[in-house]
Parts: structure tokens; C-alpha cells; sequence
């Protein structure tokens, strides 16, 4: 018996968010406005902090500022295994699966090469290292370091547990790579671990989300403990560099990505900063690729990039898509070292830098930092490392611009390939808003409940025959 127009229309009629079982929503503060404000906050609380001497101000900061960061790492490990896992038996649904991953790589490569040329203009041009009262007796020698035979070498690992518990994504990626490959060949005998892996994952995410929403907390002690730390006079030795890594990044993100996306993918550049901006303002602040993957996969996906591919590319690029700091970053930071050690860098070390950006960015893995990248870099020139230690006290500043770039690219490539491979929904991109992050993450368990929805309907439509 079928449902008369009468009876349906009043329940049609009902606004979102107010039918059964819906939570009621509480207009709150935008997330955006809760970052900017913990900006400044954190700015005010550390030049009190320096101002005053305030020992237990400081101390505070940097316990609310690394707490917040150790929450993003809990789930960095698992999380990245099972992302990567799960997006590569995903592309098991996807049509021309191969052609999408090497066109995702490609213009991964491509980018870079572009942001590791705009990093080496900036930094012959402005010089970064003259000028500073920095002498090489002011660096130290790093504790971590990075070479061609470390870093291949190191991706297989000795063992299953000790990448989880030093935290080495690059092998944790490997050993996702294999088990992903290995569960496509089991073909249904890999059903039960597939079925557990994105339980997991979903976990995962949620609890990653509750973390999330604690940035502007974590942002006041960042922030604020940086600025007590380091205070504004050693931030004024690193003008020019600081400027550099800001112009850079800005003119990656807001130059050629827009020209990008209006020439290559023919979509509004504007639509795609209003889509992503959730996940670049939440990199900008937690420093952390992988931290930010599952807002950056959401963006993408609200953007009209089919669900199984973002799910393949995000996380891909979470862990090897670093313009900021894996181009842009070294480039200049490779510029400014050989001009505090006085060493002439010639047109082939120039080349060696863009190499370098462009094969090794994997060796940057998601994590807050790009130390492991650097030393890759000045090993690679034969620079001295302890170049690197001249770099240490400013790299938090650094690092919320460089992690801001990587992510907007994370999404923007997703977005290109999907557009030529004409399977972008525009109609999806054309509507895709700013949104707070807490509907980002209620919008994706509603389509998850809907398509959910939908296979159940279709299954219980069909006959059942004898």
C-alpha cells in the first residue's frame, strides 16, 4: 500500500537536522574564528610570557602545545597503515585504477618541480644568507640525518612493530603498500581483513576528529610558547628567510594552483579555496599532514572527487605530496646555509636541489618538520649539516606555512586528475562551501548512511527465489 502525497509531505517539509534521531544543532563559533583567535591569544600569552619572565606561562604553553601535537601523532601510525591499505584495495571500483594512480603521481612530480623552481628563484634573488650576523659557529650538528642509502634502505623494515613505535611512516607506508597489493591478489579470501581494516579506519578517523576540534587549544600553545621561546629578535635574524618560505608557499598556493585549476582542470580556483579551506587553515595550525589527511580526504570529496579515488590519493599525498616542505623549503633553505658557510652553489647543484625535491619528498612522511628532508638536501650538495641546527629555532614558524601549501596541494591534485579524467561531479564542486569542520565530518557519516541505504534497498528488492 503506497503512501499518500498528504501523508509525505509534512515529513518532506521538514528542515535539516530536525527529523528523528537528528541532533539539534547549537549555532556555535566558526572554527575559523576559534583559530584565529587562539592565534592571537597565543601571541599575547607568549610576549607576556617573554615580557615577564613568566617561567610557569611558558611551561604551560609548551605542555598545552606538545599535548595537542602527541594526540595528532597517537593515531599518525595506524592511521597511516590502514589508509593506505584500505584506498588501494579501493581502487579495485575504480575504472582505469592504474591510469588515475600514474596520473596522480605525475602531477605530483610535476607540481613540485614547479615549487622547487619558484623556491631557487626566490632564494637567488633575495640572498637569505647575507646580511644575518649568522656565522657557522652558530649551527650545530643534527641528530637526525638523512642520505640516499638511508633512505632506500630504510624503507623495508627489520620487523612489523618497530616502524609503529619509532613512528617511521615511510615504512609503515611499504608494508601498507604490500598488504594492500597482497589482499587484491587474495581477491575474497582478503574480505574479513578488508572489512576489519576499514572499521578500523573509520575508528581511526573519528577519534582523530575529537582531536581536531581541540586545534584552537593547541594553537594558543604553539603559538604562544614559539613566540616566548624565540622571542621577536631571533625571528628578525631570519627575516629575509622567514619571508622567503611565506612568499614561496603563497605564491605556489595562490599563484600557480589557481592558474593550475583555470587552465588544466577548467574549474573556479575561488570554489576550490572555499572547498578546502577547512583542511589548509587545520594544517596551517597543527603542522601535520597526516594529522590533517582525514579533514583533507572530506574537502575533497565535498569537492566532486569520486569517494574511492580521494581515498586513494589523499592519503598517497598525505605521506609524498610535500611542496612546502619538500620544494619549496629545502631550495631555500639550501641557498641560505651556503651563504652562512660560504660555499658557492654552481647550475648543477641547483639541479641536484630540484632532484632531489622531486624523487626524495617521500622522506618528509606527513610528519611536523622536515628535518629528515633537509639533511637530505644538504648531504645530497655535500653542504655542512650542521647547517641544519642554524634552522632548528625558527622551523615551527616555517613549518605552519610549508604544511598549509603541502595539504592544498594534497587536495588540488586529486581535483586535477579526477577533472581530466572527466570524472569530477561539477555540480558537487560548484556547491562546495567553507563549511565548519564538525559538519564536514556529520556530512560524511550521512552519505555513508545514505549509500549504505541505498545497497540495502536495492538487496531487498531483489526476488528471493527457491
Amino acid at each position: 500500500m503506497s503512501a499518500s502525497p498528504a501523508s509525505v509531505a509534512p515529513e518532506a517539509e521538514q528542515p535539516a537536522g530536525s527529523g528523528p534521531g537528528s541532533r539539534p544543532r547549537i549555532p556555535g563559533v566558526p572554527f575559523w574564528i576559534q583559530i584565529v583567535a587562539g592565534l592571537v591569544l597565543g601571541v599575547l600569552l607568549g610576549w607576556l610570557a617573554r615580557s615577564q619572565d613568566l617561567g610557569w606561562l611558558v611551561t604551560t604553553l609548551d605542555e598545552i602545545g606538545s599535548l595537542f601535537v602527541q594526540l595528532l601523532k597517537l593515531a599518525v601510525a595506524p592511521l597511516v597503515f590502514f589508509a593506505i591499505l584500505v584506498s588501494i584495495t579501493n581502487l579495485r571500483q575504480v575504472n582505469n585504477a592504474a591510469r588515475l594512480a600514474t596520473r596522480t603521481l605525475l602531477w605530483f612530480m610535476i607540481t613540485s618541480l614547479i615549487a622547487v623552481a619558484i623556491g631557487l628563484a626566490i632564494g637567488l634573488i633575495t640572498n637569505p644568507g647575507s646580511g644575518t650576523g649568522l656565522t657557522p659557529k652558530d649551527g650545530a650538528l643534527s641528530e637526525t640525518k638523512g642520505s640516499w642509502i638511508d633512505f632506500l634502505t630504510g624503507i623495508v623494515p627489520d620487523n612489523v612493530i618497530t616502524p609503529f613505535t619509532e613512528l617511521n611512516v615511510l615504512q609503515i607506508v611499504f608494508m601498507a603498500a604490500v598488504a594492500g597489493i597482497a589482499a587484491l591478489k587474495l581477491g575474497e579470501k582478503a574480505k574479513p581483513i578488508l572489512t576489519f581494516s576499514q572499521a578500523v579506519l573509520e575508528l581511526l578517523q573519528k577519534a582523530l576528529w575529537w582531536v581536531i576540534r581541540l586545534a584552537p587549544i593547541g594553537t594558543v600553545g604553539l603559538i604562544g610558547y614559539a613566540i616566548a621561546d624565540y622571542g621577536w629578535d631571533l625571528i628578525g635574524k631570519y627575516a629575509t628567510f622567514t619571508a622567503d618560505v611565506y612568499i614561496g608557499c603563497a605564491l605556489v598556493m595562490f599563484g600557480v594552483y589557481p592558474l593550475l585549476l583555470a587552465t588544466v582542470a577548467k574549474v573556479s580556483p575561488l570554489q576550490f579555496f572555499k572547498g578546502a579551506w577547512p583542511a589548509i587553515q587545520l594544517a596551517f595550525v597543527s603542522r601535520s599532514s597526516v594529522g590533517t589527511m582525514p579533514v583533507t580526504q572530506r574537502v575533497t570529496e565535498r569537492l566532486g572527487v569520486p569517494k574511492e579515488y580521494a581515498s586513494f590519493a589523499v592519503p598517497f599525498g598525505a605521506t609524498t605530496k610535500m611542496d612546502g616542505c619538500a620544494a619549496i623549503y629545502p631550495a631555500l633553505a639550501a641557498i641560505f646555509i651556503a651563504q652562512i658557510f660560504d660555499v658557492q652553489l654552481g647550475i648543477g647543484d641547483y639541479l641536484l636541489i630540484a632532484f632531489v625535491s622531486v624523487i626524495g619528498s617521500a622522506a618528509t612522511a606527513g610528519l611536523t618538520g622536515a628535518t629528515v628532508m633537509l639533511t637530505l638536501t644538504l648531504s645530497t650538495l655535500g653542504l655542512p649539516l650542521e647547517g641544519v641546527g642554524l634552522l632548528m629555532a625558527i622551523d615551527p614558524i616555517l613549518d605552519m606555512m610549508r604544511t598549509a601549501t603541502n595539504v592544498a596541494g594534497q587536495a588540488l591534485v586529486p581535483v586535477i586528475v579526477a577533472a581530466r579524467e572527466k570524472i569530477l561531479d561539477h555540480d558537487a564542486y560548484a556547491t562546495a562551501s567553507a563549511s565548519p569542520i564538525d559538519s564536514l565530518d556529520d556530512e560524511a557519516g550521512r552519505r555513508d548512511e545514505d549509500r549504505d541505504a541505498d545497497r540495502d534497498e536495492v538487496r531487498d528488492a531483489v526476488p528471493v527465489t527457491a
